[in-house]
């Protein structure tokens, strides 16, 4: 059976979704939407739908219009994210409430999260059709609690470890994680190995998200794509910070809660500093154990995966090349 590796999808459903054209007006409700999706991005999610589909048949052209679902869900997330963190700036342009309103961007966001569901309907097959549903709309509404737990943790000096695990389950891993799914159901999948494709997605969201709160601190500029602190000076509650609130003792810890409590500060002071107190408490090996935790056991679990062994090897890549990041 043909095989496509990573690049090839990526490719082929990128070129897919800049074809995608919205004739019906206004356009002032959709220039907005064909905007962000010609931002690009990584398109994981439609890329980890179509490989999995594709450990179990050839034609992916036959599902790109869900991968465009599930990639236009998310860039929609992307889109009230930026609003309501009013950002400037996303890969490397203005965000939308920046380009036009905010107005426009609450509009065509919601615009965008029904697009989504007309992309996972269009020429579904009649026997997928309701576990693929059940499948995105459980995720879709999952998301929304992630995001809503994050915005809840921005005034909590108490979060825990599993209560971040949690928000980052819900708000990442999800939706990587019903991207496989969805791949393997409509590739004709047994209900195990969905569920098993679904479980490797969770533990590979969750490694890959400790990696970008691993990154902010430790990160290469240049390689990690964005400014490095960022986390840092807003307080965001990272795994890296909630780690060092629970470890950090004495001095370190009454110096940590200095920073996060200073009304004024030199960015750069306050990102060396508190970089110092991870050091101390040793942070990056306590992050570095999580990661590599998370990544082992989703290798594991697309082991018992029942496919031939040489067919799961894209996937296998492709997930290795998003872990390399930070090496």
């Amino acid at each position: 059976m043909k095989q496509l590796d990573s690049e090839e999808l990526m490719k082929r459903i990128h070129a897919y979704i800049e074809q995608l054209s919205y004739s019906r007006e206004p356009k002032g409700l959709y220039d907005p939407i064909e905007y962000v999706l010609a931002l690009g991005g990584k398109r994981l999610r439609p890329v980890l739908m179509l490989l999995a589909y594709n450990l179990y048949r050839e034609d992916v052209e036959s599902i790109f219009s869900q991968a465009a679902g599930i990639e236009t869900y998310h860039n929609f997330t992307l889109l009230h994210d930026d609003l309501m963190d009013n950002a400037d700036m996303r890969r490397g342009k203005p965000v939308v409430h920046k380009k036009w309103n905010e107005n426009t961007a609450i509009l065509s966001g919601d615009a965008m999260l029904i697009l989504s569901y007309q992309f996972m309907m269009n020429q579904c097959p009649p026997e997928h059709v309701q576990e693929v549903m059940e499948i995105f709309g459980r995720t879709a509404l999952e998301v929304c609690e992630g995001q809503q737990w994050d915005m809840e943790f921005e005034s909590r000096n108490d979060v825990t470890v599993g209560e971040y695990i949690e928000m980052i389950r819900l708000k990442t891993s999800v939706l990587l994680a019903a991207a496989l799914k969805i791949g393997a159901v409509l590739g004709g999948a047994s209900s195990a190995d969905a569920q098993k494709l679904y479980d490797f997605g969770i533990r590979m969201g969750l490694a890959f998200q400790l990696q970008d709160d691993y990154l902010d601190v430790y990160g290469n500029p240049a390689v990690f794509g964005k400014k490095i602190g960022g986390d840092i000076l807003c307080n965001k509650k990272t795994y890296m910070l909630i780690t060092a609130l629970e470890q950090a003792k004495g001095e370190n810890r009454e110096e940590l809660l200095r920073w996060l409590n200073a009304a004024e500060f030199v960015p750069e002071e306050k990102i060396a500093a508190v970089t110092a107190i991870y050091n101390k408490v040793g942070i990056a090996g306590y992050c570095d154990a999580q990661i590599e935790k998370y990544y082992q056991e989703g290798l594991q679990l697309l082991n018992e995966v029942d496919v031939d062994d040489a067919r799961k090897e894209n996937l296998r890549i492709f997930v290795h090349h998003l872990m390399e990041r930070k090496l």
